[in-house]
């Protein structure tokens, strides 16, 4: 994705923790519900068709500390469509992710989280911009972002509903959005990136 030297808008209002939801006690469910359940999460060739909330966080589960964790690294799976968040082979947190389309694949490789980051980009020519975005390769080309949003910051919902389940971003890694936030302000530069 090309662009994104973009002046960097006014920050953002945080927005406020999303509550955990109760799930109700009753949990029993008909046999249409358990169906569309097992239809809702078949596999695909990417990630999987079962829609995620990308207003929330991937896991109903604390963000791992980044300061305990010194060899903390983001592995991200072009297959299932994800980014775990790594200690070593231990798998700290699953983050619901869309990487690049085949017109413009995410590259692979190990890089590293650079210094470019920003609370808000616009690029004019794909006629999209994210949130919270982070760097790791060719410093403000590649990033980790946000669902995308329009050129008023607005998100996309056709787009981000495929989070997960599409490989459609124009190489960069997209993300829920709490997810990203949590990158932008906790993973620091020079933490490692390993794309597979």
């Amino acid at each position: 994705m090309h662009g994104h030297h973009a002046a960097v808008a006014k920050a953002t209002a945080h927005e406020a923790k999303v509550s955990q939801i109760d799930l109700p006690k009753d949990n029993k469910k008909s046999k249409s519900d358990l169906a569309a359940d097992e239809d809702k999460n078949a596999p695909t060739k990417n990630g999987d068709s079962k829609s995620y909330d990308w207003k929330k966080s991937s896991e109903n589960k604390p963000y791992p500390d980044p300061k305990l964790y010194p060899n903390l690294t983001l592995r991200v799976s072009i297959t299932d469509q994800r980014v775990y968040v790594m200690d070593g082979t231990k798998k700290l947190y699953t983050m619901h992710a869309s990487t690049g389309s085949k017109k413009s694949p995410t590259p692979t490789g190990t890089f590293h989280i650079q210094r470019e980051r920003g609370k808000f980009f616009y690029n004019a020519q794909s006629k999209e911009g994210a949130k919270y975005y982070v760097s790791f390769k060719d410093h403000g080309i590649y990033l980790f972002h946000t669902v995308p949003t329009d050129q008023n910051g607005k998100y996309i919902p056709e787009e981000a509903e495929q989070l997960g389940k599409e490989a459609n971003s124009h190489g960069c890694v997209r993300l829920a959005v709490p997810d990203a936030k949590w990158i932008y302000y906790h993973v620091t530069e020079g933490t490692k990136v390993e794309i597979h």
